[in-house]
């Protein structure tokens, strides 16, 4: 339970029924740390008694041959000067050394100023020379260090200090009862000057208390924003008016591959292509258009202004273009979807239809040569689109996932003879190399035999030459200074040229007439929905690779 002396004198204590808002032990201490008498304002206190004894000395120094007070006793002035002026000292060792306690400091500081306030007075004529003002300027300090109660006991003190100086003036001949009238009025302005800076103190301690809250407010929302930032997937960069980076998230630093920033690092030496970008477009009205390549990556940036001139800097947002390309594609099949089962019904039985009736027709008797073309035309598209059909339900039973336990060189060996006997493969056209010891993953064997088959169809499409039929291999091994598996399927053929290279997992993309441009693409969404990587790499001096990096 708080003592008295740690009561806030400025608002009342709380109900019996309601207690205060709880808080943190860091957030109490540094709130007591900070009520007052703060160590700080001692410090001041201190300073100003310092320069009330360097102003006291001086006016009553014994060197002054013509004294600005009449009636000056400068021995008696002169004596309370010296032990004021040690008294004042001893305070500042006090001070330095935090002992006593804060409020102990400030009621001895004061009682010293009323003693030799008084003194001082008295030696320079008592209540009419005016110098009881000093006493109101301790009653005042008094108040804006103290509780509002022990600031009118000061009063109260400073007022029968007064009186008493009077009343011994008078019982010595140094006065008249007229200066009583003097010292009750000189009394009654230590109470006024008490209630005011009492108010004025009241008012000190709500501005103070409300600003430590809302630093504490402004603290935890400063928190809050910097661990939104940092948690992020967008990359953000503040950069300042020098071009200096202020803050820069996770997201970011991984795009740029950095992986530590240096305090206040130059833009250039961060990312030069990214200054280069903010140097094309930094004027408010230029078209936040274009992407930057940093190593494997294209980042799409957009910058937003803060402020009118340059020294208020800019905020720049970085997005992997891929990603962005990858959620419009999202999108884009999410609405294809929800198309699935009607393509099922409304496409696949009319083409069904179709065929069918194409095979009886082609059984007809009497068809001329121009005729059983136009058939082979009916027969060809119609295998098309069902092969389209096929690959959109199979996209769309893609989160149907059932991992097992596989090992790759068993499942990969019974592959290899599976696709020799359906696509009429010598075996050394189909080959599978593996290290030792087996390499065993969790992943659905359905969607994996999808995947492997797209891409060795992909192969067989596009790999050999006319002349020389195509050599497909697969190799089973372990990533390198890794535990992960892998599996490359690599091909004889002319490659993926560099402009195509980043649109080959995009749907509906082909370089074939006669191809639907899919196989890729489902091969990567089955990879990814097992935690696998697919990727593509172009062999030297021809040739493709297409290897999958399992991340579990």
């Amino acid at each position: 339970m708080p003592s008295d002396k740690d009561q806030d004198p400025g608002a009342p204590g709380p109900s019996p029924k309601t207690s205060p808002r709880p808080a943190g032990p860091s957030e109490r201490e540094r709130w007591k740390r900070g009520r007052f008498p703060t160590w700080e304002s001692l410090r001041w206190l201190f300073l100003f008694r310092l320069l009330m004894v360097v102003g006291l000395v001086l006016v009553f120094s014994p060197a002054v041959s013509d004294p600005l007070i009449a009636g000056l006793d400068v021995d008696l002035a002169w004596r309370v000067l010296v032990v004021y002026a040690v008294l004042v000292l001893a305070s500042g060792i006090n001070l330095y050394a935090q002992w006593p306690s804060r409020q102990s400091q400030v009621h001895l500081a004061i009682f010293v100023d009323l003693i030799a306030f008084t003194l001082v007075m008295h030696a320079g004529g008592g209540v009419g020379s005016g110098l009881g003002v000093l006493l109101a300027v301790a009653v005042a300090a008094a108040a804006l260090l103290m509780e509002g109660r022990l600031s009118l006991l000061f009063a109260s003190f400073a007022a029968l200090a007064v009186i008493t100086e009077q009343t011994y003036a008078l019982l010595t001949g140094g006065a008249t009862i007229a200066s009583y009238t003097q010292a009750g009025i000189l009394g009654l302005m230590f109470f006024a000057v008490a209630l005011l800076a009492h108010v004025l103190y009241r008012r000190v301690r709500l501005a103070e208390e409300l600003a430590a809250r809302r630093k504490v407010d402004i603290d935890d929302l400063s928190k809050l924003n910097e661990f939104i930032i940092q948690d992020m997937a967008i990359g953000v960069v503040v950069v300042d008016g020098e071009r200096k980076v202020r803050l820069m998230n996770q997201a970011a630093r991984d795009m740029v591959n950095i992986p530590a920033l240096a305090p206040e690092a130059p833009l250039r030496e961060v990312c030069a292509d990214l200054e280069d970008w903010l140097l094309d477009h930094i004027r408010p009205t230029a078209p936040q258009v274009g992407v930057i390549r940093i190593g494997n990556r294209e980042l799409k940036p957009a910058r937003q202004l803060l402020g009118d001139y340059r020294a208020a800097g800019v905020m720049l947002y970085l997005r992997d273009n891929q990603e962005l390309i990858k959620e419009a594609q999202q999108i884009k099949l999410a609405s294809l979807g929800t198309l699935t089962a009607s393509i099922a019904h409304n496409i696949r039985n009319p083409l069904s239809a179709i065929s069918h009736a194409g095979q009886l027709l082609g059984e007809a008797k009497g068809l001329s040569p121009d005729d059983r073309h136009l058939l082979d035309i009916i027969r060809r598209n119609c295998g098309r689109i069902d092969e389209i059909v096929r690959s959109v339900l199979q996209l769309s039973r893609r989160n149907q996932l059932d991992p097992q336990l596989t090992e790759l060189v068993a499942w990969l060996e019974e592959f290899c003879d599976e696709f020799r006997e359906a696509n009429g493969l010598p075996a050394d056209h189909l080959l599978l190399e593996f290290e030792p010891p087996p390499i065993s993953v969790e992943v659905d064997p359905r969607h994996l035999h999808q995947i492997v088959s797209n891409l060795c169809e992909n192969a067989l499409i596009h790999a050999g030459s006319p002349d020389q039929p195509p050599h497909i291999l697969l190799r089973v091994a372990r990533a390198e200074g890794q535990d992960r598996a892998r599996i490359e399927v690599t091909d004889d053929g002319p490659g993926v040229d560099q402009d195509s290279a980043g649109d080959i997992f995009n749907p509906f993309f082909t370089t074939k007439s006669s191809g639907t441009g899919l196989g890729l693409y489902i091969a990567r969404e089955l990879a990814e929905t097992n935690g696998i990587r697919l990727e593509y790499r172009r062999e030297r001096p021809r040739g493709s690779c297409f290897r999958l990096v399992f991340t579990a």
